[in-house]
């Protein structure tokens, strides 16, 4: 009788913590929240080449947030360009594909930030010796995907630091193009979010060298509608409680994320 008991009050418990974040009543009763991603951005997100599963931390932490909130989450896979759109027209309710929180988007979308990230430059190993520090970049072709915010922090990084000799953007269709043009010689450097090379070069074992740390700080965010107050708030506590229950932090340790962590769920801390 008393394991019975105990049974059921821990079933009881278990209910009422799951109960305890507040959705939309929309979200409550669909039973569902639809999330924006695109898989091309390797760990965060991607499709697994040997079973095309959709994998990668962000698709993990999606999953522990919607255990979380007692609600499935369902993917619906876009292509960049069409991210914000999705979200300000309500064809999505979130958006979680390694977005980085900038306040020129705050006005389309609220960030819940889940992650610390920033660029880094890296080059082919191969030329290690021609890269000793980040100030070898000055007068260099340094490409880098020319749909994120990578573009302008190298044109400050630029400005501060190699005068008159500055270096040569070349914008490239996405992070995967940018190291094809590396592999190729067609530029001498490129940059992409420092969280995403330790996988890289996991992969491709004795090619990539990043030089210097990342130059920027940044946020990458769970977008959601602005106006959409209480699922913003049910992230936040969701996401919260993962990092407390320890879930986050074994996320982190799996996509070799670990030092891109952060302590607590916040909101719009992008600039």
């Amino acid at each position: 009788m008393m394991k019975l008991f105990l049974a059921a009050a821990l079933t009881s418990a278990a209910i009422t913590s799951a109960m305890a974040i507040e959705l939309p009543p929309e979200i409550a009763k669909q039973g569902s929240i639809k999330v924006a991603v695109v898989p091309n951005y390797p760990p965060m997100e991607f499709r697994d080449p040997a079973t095309n599963t959709l994998t990668g931390f962000d698709v993990e932490l999606g999953e522990a947030l919607g255990k979380k909130l007692g609600v499935k989450i369902d993917w619906q896979q876009t292509s960049f360009d069409q991210m914000m759109p999705a979200i300000s027209t309500g064809r999505v309710d979130a958006i979680l594909s390694g977005m980085t929180d900038m306040a020129s988007r705050q006005d389309t979308a609220t960030f819940v930030d889940y992650l610390r990230n920033g660029p880094r430059f890296f080059v082919q190993q191969s030329r290690a010796a021609e890269f000793k520090d980040m100030l070898a970049f000055c007068g260099k072709k340094v490409g880098a995907s020319r749909r994120t915010s990578f573009p302008k922090l190298i044109a400050a990084w630029s400005d501060v630091h190699c005068g008159g000799n500055p270096i040569q953007f070349v914008g490239t269709e996405g992070s995967a193009d940018a190291r094809t043009q590396l592999r190729q010689g067609r530029i001498d450097a490129a940059v992409q979010g420092g969280e995403t090379l330790p996988y890289m070069m996991d992969l491709e074992p004795g090619v990539y060298l990043p030089v210097g740390d990342v130059f920027a700080a940044q946020f990458t965010g769970l977008a959601l509608g602005v106006k959409e107050k209480v699922l913003q708030q049910a992230v936040v506590e969701a996401l919260d409680s993962l990092i407390s229950d320890g879930t986050y932090r074994a996320l982190l340790a799996k996509w070799k994320l670990t030092d891109y962590g952060v302590e607590k769920a916040t909101i719009n801390a992008g600039q």
